[in-house]
């Protein structure tokens, strides 16, 4: 069976997959063809066009198309929404309900659009998956386990927020379900505005401020209470009505006279790193809260969670379930926030039908770079010099070892947000101040931004002493204190760091070369950003890479074997 998955919301990140016989071949988000960082309001058909010649389909030969939202999240919490909020906020929660007619137009004609400008048959097979049941579903499906407690936070979808639920088999059964406008995601996202950054972009800028910071600083419990396996959002203050925002924030008024104007700038200026801090302790202590409330029982029988949502990003939350006494293994897939969605409404319909998603999939799922006469087709059509190396791994490597900072455009594009290994920025781990120089002179963001190592997986061990896997940089781990001394670089200020564990069957060509920069330094892993600028998505094709390495400060760029200079004298 052929299976078409779209994510294709109001707001942000719209993406598509395909799937082949249980197989997910093909993913990708929209703004690595639009160029536009999540691609606001778009429909995901030029991702869908890519994943579908990546999958060798045509548009008639799709038998079944998922779409990660349903009309029933609207009339089945109607009830509950209305008792949960009608004597709060009559006036938006009796607005709110009679919108859900425009809602769900609005939503299905995204999807019908986007079949339509595809060229899919109007009688195609549609299932519509619950958005935080697709959330769910993309990581329980694609775990591996055979049971699991499941976990899923994000913002919103429209009526939902969160939800945590029993994984069984091919069976998700939902035991709680948070509705907005509570919600930690928006809680998380509102103050991710008050500090300086973008909603839906800036929350791992908050995450990572949040470790230079005294979380002991601000008691934040009235803005977002939690108890009894509830959650209470101040409206008041976060999330408030447009007439009673400080300017176009998503803040309020008092949220400023409570803590003074917001921060502007990239300086980490006192309070708040101090306020980051405290936002992320208390943020981190709801979601345990939550998850001892709610799936407790589940997780003392199992010792296995999956997380997904937007907030399964936060990576310093992650090692907190990591180290949980009911947790053995935690799964966070590589796309958990709203791309993702794709892959779980595909997994749902699937399972309806009795059939299975492939577990573990590679993380390698976008489009290629071409062969090497397609390689140099366009690295001849630019002016930059270059030449075809006898091995690429080798040069690399060598220039790695020397400390200088190379850009690596290989093989298919990552699905998810991080850098995996084959559109990356790397460095030398143990050079100090190699990050300050990635940060200014080639991404041109925060200096104060730390940075992720990739590692060789079976030498993992000699930076954070954890047996945990972490494929999809989605995890954080204590640096050993041989990790701080020897590779400074990716090791945050908190003691914390973010690393890619590395296997040669995952990835052999990156593998290769880490392998050949450990057998030159004694170190086993690199420095490793996404091959971007600030406020730019990944690079995705040749001409992205050559464009973005045009106009920073990098001075390497391998696109398969052919390495590329600023300079013609290197030659």
């Amino acid at each position: 069976m052929n299976v078409l998955g779209i994510h294709a919301s109001f707001w942000h990140d719209p993406a598509a997959v395909v799937v082949v016989d249980g197989t997910i071949v093909a993913a990708m988000e929209e703004e690595r063809v639009s160029r536009v960082k999540h691609a606001p309001h778009a429909l995901p058909v030029e991702a869908s066009r890519v994943c579908l010649d990546l999958a060798g389909l045509k548009p008639e030969q799709i038998d079944l198309v998922a779409y990660s939202w349903s009309a029933s999240e609207l009339s089945s919490h109607r009830a509950e929404y209305l008792r949960r909020n009608l004597f709060r906020d009559p006036r938006r929660t009796i607005r709110s309900v009679l919108r859900d007619r425009r809602t769900v137009r609005t939503r299905m004609s995204k999807l019908y659009d986007t079949l339509r400008l595809l060229g899919i048959p109007k009688n195609v097979e549609v299932e519509s998956v619950e958005h935080h049941l697709a959330h769910a579903a993309s990581a329980f499906h694609t775990s591996g386990f055979e049971e699991a407690a499941v976990l899923s936070i994000d913002g919103t979808s429209d009526r939902v927020t969160a939800l945590a639920a029993d994984g069984r088999g091919s069976t998700l059964t939902p035991r709680w379900q948070l509705l907005y406008p509570d919600s930690l995601g928006l809680f998380y996202s509102t103050f991710t505005d008050y500090l300086g950054f973008d909603i839906n972009d800036g929350e791992y800028k908050v995450m990572g401020m949040a470790s230079y910071g005294d979380p002991d600083r601000f008691d934040l419990s009235d803005l977002l209470s939690f108890s009894g396996g509830d959650v209470r959002l101040d409206r008041k203050s976060l999330l408030v009505p447009k007439r009673r925002r400080w300017r176009e924030h998503a803040f309020g008024a008092r949220l400023v006279d409570r803590f003074g104007p917001p921060r502007s700038g990239d300086a980490l200026e006192p309070p708040f790193p101090d306020l980051a801090a405290s936002v992320q302790r208390h943020f981190e202590q709801a979601v345990l809260h939550l998850l001892e409330t709610h799936l407790g029982e589940t997780l003392a029988k199992t010792r296995r969670l999956c997380f997904a949502g937007g907030c399964a990003l936060n990576v310093a939350l992650n090692r907190k379930l990591i180290a949980l006494d009911t947790v053995d293994e935690l799964f966070v897939p590589p796309a958990p926030h709203d791309p993702g969605t794709a892959v779980g409404a595909v997994a749902v319909a699937l399972a309806k039908r009795g059939q299975t998603l492939s577990p573990r999939p590679s993380p390698y799922l976008g489009p290629g770079i071409g062969d090497s006469a397609d390689i140099e087709r366009v690295l001849r059509s630019q002016p930059l010099p270059f030449k075809r190396m006898d091995d690429a791994v080798v040069g690399a490597a060598e220039l790695l070892s020397q400390g200088e900072i190379v850009a690596w455009c290989q093989g298919r594009m990552e699905w998810g947000p991080r850098a995996l290994g084959n559109r990356s920025i790397l460095g030398h781990p143990g050079r100090r101040g190699v990050s300050d120089e990635i940060n200014t002179r080639i991404k041109f963001r925060e200096p104060w931004r730390p940075f992720c190592p990739s590692v060789l997986a079976d030498r993992a061990g000699e930076l954070f002493s954890t047996e945990h896997e972490s494929p999809y940089m989605t995890y954080c781990f204590s640096a050993t204190e041989a990790a701080k001394s020897r590779v400074p670089e990716v090791v945050h200020v908190d003691g914390t760091l973010r690393p890619q564990t590395v296997t040669r069957r995952q990835n052999a060509r990156f593998h290769d070369l880490l392998s050949a920069f450990a057998e030159r330094t004694g170190l086993p892993c690199l420095i490793n950003t996404s091959l971007n600028r600030r406020g730019e998505p990944m690079v995705c094709s040749v001409d992205d890479a050559l464009n973005m390495f045009d106009g920073s400060g990098l001075e390497h760029l391998f696109v398969g074997d052919y390495y590329v200079v600023k300079d013609p004298a290197r030659f």
